[in-house]
């Protein structure tokens, strides 16, 4: 049932789907997931119901969506409260010490840069020996055609603020590796996103 607190976007209504099904291939049966940028909150109850071993931990850097956060998750028993989180602070206060999994969708590009570090760096704290980092959202990648409908996302981003903007693979995968994660996945996803999982040296 709809609540005044629910906001909604159409891209995590379509996207939830084909995400989950391969977390449900790249993941175990069941952990800790932080999510970090967790938006409307959709994803976190649309996800957690789906990964039915999982503990979910949603977050996001905008105290303001923690209502529609909270509102989408009402009555899932596996979701814990929403909290404030700031991926550049030194300390992820309120998050699970230990995380067998971090998801991360659509930030890296509607974010400044400094941040996909603190990502990196962060998930490298609290994911437990062999943990994933997920992220999902539109990539450069060198040495492939970069699709249309992503160059003029990207350039409506940098419009909207400078400090925004798609980003190299290649830089964000020296960012990773810069903190301790590594590569382990690329799947190609629909409307030419793709989703990456990066794995804590063990």
């Amino acid at each position: 049932m709809d609540t005044p607190a629910r906001r909604h976007s159409p891209a995590a209504e379509r996207n939830g789907p084909p995400i989950l099904a391969q977390l449900q291939q790249l993941l175990p049966t069941g952990g800790v997931m932080l999510e970090i940028a967790s938006g409307t909150g959709q994803h976190a109850a649309f996800l957690s119901e789906g990964l039915a071993g999982w503990q979910w931990q949603p977050s996001d850097f905008d105290a303001a969506t923690l209502p529609s956060i909270a509102a989408w998750c009402q009555g899932l028993p596996r979701v814990r409260p929403p909290i404030a989180l700031d991926v550049l602070a030194a300390d992820w206060a309120g998050a699970p010490a230990r995380a067998d999994a971090i998801y991360c969708a659509n930030m890296i590009h509607i974010a400044p840069w400094a941040c996909t570090a603190g990502l990196m760096r962060g998930a490298a704290r609290h994911l437990t020996p062999g943990g994933m980092l997920i992220t999902y959202g539109p990539y450069v990648v060198d040495g492939e055609p970069t699709a249309p409908s992503n160059l003029a996302f990207d350039a409506d981003l940098r419009t909207r603020n400078p400090a925004w903007g798609l980003r190299r693979l290649a830089d964000v995968a020296a960012e990773a590796a810069a903190a301790g994660l590594a590569l382990h996945e690329r799947v190609d996803m629909p409307a030419n996103n793709l989703l990456l999982a990066w794995r804590r040296a063990g």
